[in-house]
């Protein structure tokens, strides 16, 4: 089983403004709903209130401390380490060894103490937000690929989507 986290950050360390991504990349999203299909997916809750539906193909797992979430679809933990055990349960049938953490900030930093694979999309720009990506050190990590993309006119920003492993 590997605990993988899957993320976007811009160069100045931003992953999100006004609770949402503060780019468009069509294509990152098109690599996320690829690498994350068939696996369980843990979000906290402010993630869950940006997306506002469950992403199909996948366990959606939404950390909150308020139960108040009800949708069909969706697992609720009242803690990572609940949600991290829900997912575990999940493998059974999911088609890989994966468990995906796909945000937010504080979501994120209670995971990489434990993740093992970095997911992560390098926005080649400095960007305006208010969310910045806590708990991720380069020196823990070791890069094992890189692939290049040059941003579309509707895009803005060219970037690369990255696999890191733990060193």
């Amino acid at each position: 089983m590997r605990v993988a986290v899957i993320c976007a950050m811009s160069r100045n360390g931003v992953i999100g403004k006004d609770n949402g991504l503060p780019w468009n990349l069509p294509g990152d999203l098109k690599h996320f709903k690829e690498t994350t299909l068939g696996c369980p997916i843990i979000m906290g809750r402010k993630t869950w209130d940006s997306i506002g539906r469950p992403l199909p193909g996948r366990t959606n797992i939404i950390v909150t401390r308020r139960g108040e979430i009800e949708s069909d679809g969706i697992k609720i933990a009242d803690s990572f380490e609940s949600a991290l055990d829900l997912a575990k349960s999940c493998l059974a049938t999911a088609r890989g060894n994966e468990i995906f953490v796909i945000g937010g900030a504080q979501i994120y930093k209670e995971a990489f103490p434990l993740a093992n694979r970095l997911y992560l999309t390098r926005v080649n720009s400095f960007v305006d937000g208010d969310t910045y990506l806590e708990g991720f050190d380069e020196a823990d990590w070791i890069e094992i690929s890189n692939k290049s993309f040059k941003a579309l006119s509707s895009e803005g920003h060219d970037y690369n989507i990255c696999v890191l492993d733990r060193r």
